[in-house]
């Protein structure tokens, strides 16, 4: 029996830094509100750099080629997870192979928003363990800065969301029982409107027009209170889903992952799993929302920080627009 595992993982973010102190001369905020309400201290952005995430995706995935040793010939597969594509056709995974130097392999772009790169990691593991590849990457990148409206009408989001890319090399192993153990998927689209992006649309003539612009419709929109109402039931539920498909008990997981949406979330998430508080990993103060990103971003800084070990139990999960949101079970394994 194969499995899947993760060989390595890495992230990249911008050096410009927006902290919340920038924000107060942008619009009626301030740091305490910010903190109090999401936990968030600052974000990272490319700034004026004209940078996609494909960009972003080049430098974390150069670093987990060097972290694994792995050539670029090895790669025989990528699947790119973001919300915000470089081009609206085609996605960013063709431009990632290129800027790269990639051989000509399969991308797969997905759009599973804040679950993507949990999504992302369920996709590969199939494919590993079919046999039909060896070395994926997985990618979750985002560039969101650029398309938000730092003024008092744009607030509700310009405070949250940062950028940064993560990037994981997904190989298989014979050893029983250790790596990816399994993924747990749901989507309820009724929910579509309380977040995401409403233009370009194919709906609309010409993908967008000057009302569009004018409404803000081609800049990403939260009902926060909708979202943390579903968010604080369906991270525990797909948690405790994941756990009980693999016969594990909660008190048996050494780490839970979660997407770093708002700190709030983490914390009503830890209570209603009644963990200890150090079983959940959160950096979204230094962060904020990277969506795509966020779980591979919080991945990369557990292990970086000795809080995975081989045989530990950990638990991804991930909520987000769609609504879709998801969990991976994983049995750490270094080899």
């Amino acid at each position: 029996m194969i499995n899947s595992y993760i060989k390595g993982i890495s992230y990249y973010v911008p050096e410009k830094i927006i902290t919340n102190s920038d924000l107060e001369k942008m619009m009626d905020t301030t740091d305490e509100w910010i903190t109090t309400r999401t936990g968030i201290k600052q974000r990272h952005s490319v700034g004026n750099q004209k940078l996609g995430p494909a960009d972003l995706a080049v430098e974390s995935t150069k670093k987990v080629l060097k972290k694994t040793n792995t050539n670029l010939t090895d790669i025989d597969f990528v699947i790119f997870a973001t919300s915000t594509p470089d081009y609206y056709v085609p996605g960013s995974g063709s431009l990632f192979q290129a800027k790269m130097g990639l051989q000509n392999i399969g991308v797969l772009d997905i759009r599973q928003a804040c679950a993507g790169f949990v999504y992302a990691l369920s996709v590969a593991d199939q494919y590993i363990k079919s046999g039909m590849y060896k070395n994926i990457l997985v990618i979750g990148s985002e560039v969101q800065t650029t398309q938000l409206d730092y003024d008092n009408e744009g607030r509700g989001t310009a405070i949250i969301f940062g950028d940064g890319a993560a990037s994981a090399l997904i190989k298989p192993t014979k050893v029983k029982n250790k790596g990816i153990l399994s993924s747990h998927l749901h989507s309820d689209g009724k929910y579509i409107d309380e977040l995401g992006t409403r233009a370009p649309s194919p709906k609309i003539q010409g993908l967008i027009n000057k009302k569009n612009i004018d409404d803000r419709d081609h800049h990403i929109f939260m009902n926060g209170r909708e979202v943390f109402k579903h968010a604080v039931k369906r991270f525990p539920e797909v948690i405790l889903e994941g756990l009980q498909y693999n016969k594990i008990a909660i008190d048996d997981v050494k780490l839970v992952i979660p997407h770093q949406a708002n700190y709030r979330i983490t914390k009503a998430v830890q209570k209603n799993l009644k963990i200890d508080e150090s079983k959940v990993f959160s950096n979204i103060h230094k962060y904020g929302n990277t969506t795509a990103a966020s779980v591979g971003i919080a991945l990369s800084e557990a292990i970086a920080e000795n809080k995975i070990n081989d045989n530990d139990i950990i638990v991804l999960v991930a909520f987000g627009a769609g609504f879709y949101w998801a969990s991976t079970i994983i049995r750490w394994h270094n080899e």
